[in-house]
């Protein structure tokens, strides 16, 4: 604590608040509702976590063998910019055999820090500021903030449960205006699950071409599909130039913590993208290239291996929700599971806190994934099947516990 006499020799700018000298833009983004709930975790012992949109899984010992490979034999370079030429390669030989989507790697393809780069990236490479960009929701919570960052104004479009949290033609169209530049697609869906098949797409895709849209088609769980296969938006009949499709290795092969994205689209979009790129971070760290390209080249049987158990816990923790008398709808893909909390009458940010403190259960409230968000709690089951069966448990006497309340 400075003491009075140190007060009098301090500058003016060690006594005012440097709030002042941040961008405005900065000021105006609220803090991830995510990991604000997330820090009253810590606090507490005994509490299963459902929040976390990471795999409980490690990734492959092979994958992790391969950057400790690299290691050893020294490659500790900068590669390409746009990321080595092989896995640029094996990148998009693996999206033309799972999802009959074709770029080419020398002009198409940018091997990016995480996913969460090539969407700032594309963003950044697309948005003059006033631009319109379109975001259905609930969504993953960075798209809005970026955009604003970018001087872009997010536009949300409202999806519900009784459409199983698809994005339908007529909302679409009733928010395009003039100013609308990029829809941004997320399917499937963080939080809800959510999953678009062709048919879904078409009407979509026909706005798309009507209003001379650009698509930012994040992509990252299209692996993690359980009742149908994923259907890229990019392989919609005349898409694919104007898509930027986003993925990464972080959710299908367990590897959240490499950070290894890529993003693909047309090679002016793409050039642009690697411009920014070039001046930010350079490239994406060799080893984590190497790994990811052993993850592509071998990985493909654990990678089902982990949908699979995946799946078995998607049944276990609907069947639970429905159970406990909570209304869930049956995610089509991801890991989350997006129950209405309706009935309890809580919003679902007391829910979340009361669920915490009284039953030792961390989930993120609904609310802070945008419109339609709101009474509703999204649970990861990328947990095991023992924390799972608790943690249902815990929810049903505290579900039990509010009627009785009542």
């Amino acid at each position: 604590m400075i003491k009075d006499e140190e007060k009098k020799h301090s500058t003016p700018m060690q006594q005012q608040s440097m709030a002042n000298y941040l961008s405005p833009l900065v000021r105006g983004i609220k803090p991830s509702g995510i990991r604000r709930f997330f820090d009253l975790v810590s606090t507490r012992k005994d509490v299963i976590t459902l929040g976390v949109g990471e795999p409980d899984f490690v990734t492959p010992w092979h994958v992790r063998e391969a950057a400790v490979y690299a290691l050893e034999t020294g490659k500790t370079q900068y590669t390409s910019n746009a990321g080595m030429p092989e896995l640029r390669e094996a990148i998009c030989q693996y999206l033309d055999n799972e999802f009959a989507v074709a770029y080419n790697p020398a002009d198409e393809i940018l091997v990016t820090v995480g996913g969460s780069e090539a969407i700032d990236l594309a963003l950044r490479a697309l948005i003059t500021p006033g631009d319109e960009i379109l975001i259905p929701e609930p969504c993953y919570i960075s798209y809005s903030p970026i955009t604003a960052l970018t001087g872009g104004k997010p536009v949300g479009i409202e999806t519900y449960a009784k459409d199983h949290f698809k994005l339908k033609a007529e909302s679409l169209q009733a928010v395009i205006t003039p100013r609308s530049k990029i829809l941004v697609l997320s399917y499937p869906s963080n939080p809800t699950g959510a999953s678009m098949d062709y048919e879904d797409w078409l009407p979509i895709a026909k706005i798309v071409e009507e209003n001379d849209l650009i698509v930012i088609s994040d992509e990252i769980y299209a692996e993690l599909t359980y009742d149908s296969k994923h259907v890229s938006f990019a392989a919609m009949p005349g898409m694919k130039d104007r898509t930027i499709l986003v993925s990464g290795f972080s959710k299908a092969f367990a590897m959240t913590g490499w950070r290894m994205g890529y993003a693909c689209g047309h090679p002016d979009i793409i050039a642009a993208m690697l411009k920014i790129h070039q001046f930010t971070v350079m490239c994406a760290p060799i080893m984590g290239q190497y790994a990811a390209l052993e993850a592509l080249q071998h990985g493909l049987e654990e990678k089902n291996r982990m949908v699979e158990a995946y799946n078995q816990r998607r049944r276990l923790v609907v069947k639970g929700f429905r159970d406990i008398g909570l209304d869930c709808h049956e995610p089509q893909g991801a890991f989350y599971a997006f129950p209405s909390i309706d009935s309890t009458g809580l919003t679902s940010e007391q829910f979340a806190q009361r669920l915490l403190e009284e039953a030792n259960v961390a989930a993120v409230p609904g609310d802070v994934f945008g419109l339609g968000g709101e009474g509703h709690l999204r649970c990861s089951y990328a947990t095991s099947v023992t924390n799972l069966i608790e943690a249902m448990d815990r929810i049903g006497n505290f579900v039990h516990k509010l009627k009785t309340e009542g």
